[in-house]
């Protein structure tokens, strides 16, 4: 009984240690997420922005973006290659960008996603001096460049 429960032991220990280990969380370059991620590379790869969409990313000039998303999620690994491509394609200078991603429980160390209220997944934030002026979450209702774009 008692080599039984040291086997049972040692084989859970490697599954305790996978539990604990959960998706990436924390601020992350684009190199670094195209690199390491399969599924984001292959949509990065596979999307082509419109003309439309191109100029319309200049309207973000000067702005500051927020990207909070997370490794594991499915809509994340659509729109946050889109983002992307269309930022590298439109070539648009932004203030600054901050590509965040969570945990499962949709919080990272640096408390950003906290500060900024993430509910879901992937939530992109257009401010200027701080001030929050778009918020697209989950998937746009029309393109993601439209909807980055919204009123500005």
């Amino acid at each position: 009984m008692f080599k039984q429960l040291i086997l049972l032991c040692a084989l859970s220990m490697p599954l305790v240690s996978c539990a604990a280990t959960g998706p990436f969380s924390g601020a992350i370059t684009t190199d670094v997420l195209l690199s390491d991620y399969d599924k984001f590379n292959e949509q990065y790869k596979a999307f082509t922005p419109t003309a439309q969409d191109i100029a319309l990313m200049q309207k973000l000039e000067g702005k500051e973006l927020i990207v909070l998303f997370g490794t594991w999620c499915h809509d994340s690994e659509r729109e946050v290659p889109r983002l992307i491509k269309l930022l590298d394609e439109s070539k648009v200078k932004l203030a600054s960008i901050d590509y965040v991603a969570v945990g499962y429980d949709k919080r990272d160390d640096g408390g950003i996603a906290q500060a900024n209220d993430l509910q879901y997944t992937p939530t992109f934030i257009v401010k200027q001096n701080g001030k929050e002026l778009v918020r697209v979450i989950e998937k746009p209702t029309g393109t993601l460049a439209q909807d980055l774009t919204k009123g500005l």
